[in-house]
């Protein structure tokens, strides 16, 4: 049976009223106070307060605190006017139970408004946020496009002085081809001139030996010192001559080249920049530029230079894609996949790479050096170190000078050692 708290105290102005309920020990929390426009509860178990007030209050801005072993309520009066008793006396009990039962469904009906109403500004947050996110992305995409054709614009800039390089290289090619053949000309031209003057100087003789026969034998004047002397031949035309040697793409000496070998390379990599794959039809839709595996090429170079090495990838595969017989694409995509941790594409492009790297000549000891340390560093990083060192020691045979590959050659040596001794 719960005890009813008789003992209050209470003081009121013209807009308010100020109720000092004792707690008698106990422990009050929100939960326990009911407050509605003319009905006030309390309940501390084992203690009950109740009373329905004089006259109507505004519940929404009253106010409870507790403190020194008492609650403190603030009532504030919807209506100003001054209160005869906090309660209204001699209250029946039909009438008590009308007025709990309204204050209750009037709160009930209250916290749902309450509850509607957060739920609207809810949504209304979110649909605010989702507006505000579309607009970020669409200011990102729209960023990123922006970045895309600036890109694509530099990028066809570059093609276009690439292409103007390459009609002034052609030009300046012909122009030596003009000026060789010129030069080639000139000595037989002066050969048919010492021709023409050869001829000439007989002639000339024959009609002065017949100018000093008509003298007589004793006669002598200045006439015939001239005559003998003009007899003399015309000296020799001076011209230059100009020795070209057959050109070469290897820097090494003819008597120091393997010729087969050397021959076969360039044939393999002509014969690979021939190769287009223009009968794939999901390449239709692609730019001109993009259809050259050489642009492609420098493209990934720039990717993988700015980190982006997902990007670079795709741009090396669809250089494959055109063509498949360019050694430094799969070298390229190599060094991607060991950014990325795809250790055993890399081990399957470097090897690709040394495939295609066939014959060894000096042109291509660079990028088999590459090779052979991409796709050793791929198995060290697998734990696999035998066939790591083995790569290594293939690349210092290539290169013996290099003291980073012959370090880190040594480094795989010494964990192959403490692999053995730790089993």
């Amino acid at each position: 049976m719960p005890v009813w708290l008789r003992e209050y105290r209470w003081r009121q102005t013209l807009t308010a009223v100020y109720l000092s309920l004792p707690l008698r020990g106990a422990r009050a929390t929100a939960a326990n106070i009911f407050c509605g426009e003319q009905y006030l509860k309390v309940s501390i178990p084992p203690f009950l307060f109740e009373a329905i007030l004089y006259a109507p209050i505004d519940d929404t801005n009253s106010t409870a605190k507790i403190g020194n072993g008492n609650i403190f309520f603030t009532l504030y009066k919807k209506e100003p006017a001054m209160w005869d008793s906090l309660t209204l006396a001699n209250v029946a009990k039909e009438k008590l139970q009308y007025l709990r039962e309204n204050a209750v469904l009037k709160a009930h009906e209250k916290a749902k408004e309450e509850t509607e109403a957060k739920k609207i500004t809810k949504q209304e947050h979110k649909k605010y946020a989702l507006e505000a996110t579309m607009k970020v992305e669409e200011e990102e995409r729209k960023r990123i496009e922006d970045l895309k054709e600036k890109e694509r614009q530099k990028v066809a800039k570059e093609l276009e002085l690439w292409k103007n390089q390459q009609k002034d290289g052609d030009k300046y090619k012909s122009i030596q081809k003009k000026g060789k053949l010129q030069q080639e000309n000139e000595p037989l031209k002066e050969r048919k001139s010492e021709k023409i003057n050869k001829s000439r100087i007989p002639n000339e003789e024959t009609s002065k030996a017949r100018l000093k026969s008509t003298k007589g034998h004793g006669s002598c004047s200045i006439f015939s010192q001239n005559l003998k002397e003009e007899q003399l031949p015309a000296p020799r035309a001076a011209a230059t001559i100009k020795v070209n040697f057959t050109p070469r793409v290897f820097p090494t000496a003819l008597r120091e080249s393997r010729v087969a070998e050397e021959e076969e390379w360039l044939h393999k990599q002509a014969e690979a920049r021939r190769i287009i794959n223009s009968d794939l039809s999901e390449l239709e839709d692609l730019k001109e530029e993009e259809k050259n595996p050489d642009w492609l090429k420098d493209k990934g170079n720039k990717m993988f230079a700015m980190g982006d090495y997902l990007g670079a990838v795709n741009a090396y595969n669809l250089a494959v894609r055109l063509n498949n017989k360019l050694p430094l694409l799969y070298l390229n995509r190599a060094a991607c996949h060991l950014k990325l941790r795809n250790l055993h594409k890399a081990i399957e492009d470097s090897s690709k790479a040394l495939e295609l790297l066939t014959p060894p000549v000096p042109d291509n000891e660079n990028a088999r050096v590459k090779a052979h340390v991409r796709r050793g560093t791929a198995f060290c990083q697998l734990e696999l170190y035998t066939e790591g060192l083995q790569d290594y020691e293939a690349a210092l045979k290539i290169d013996p000078r290099n003291k980073d590959i012959e370090k880190d050659a040594e480094k795989i040596r010494h964990l192959i050692q403490g692999t053995m001794q730790g089993s």
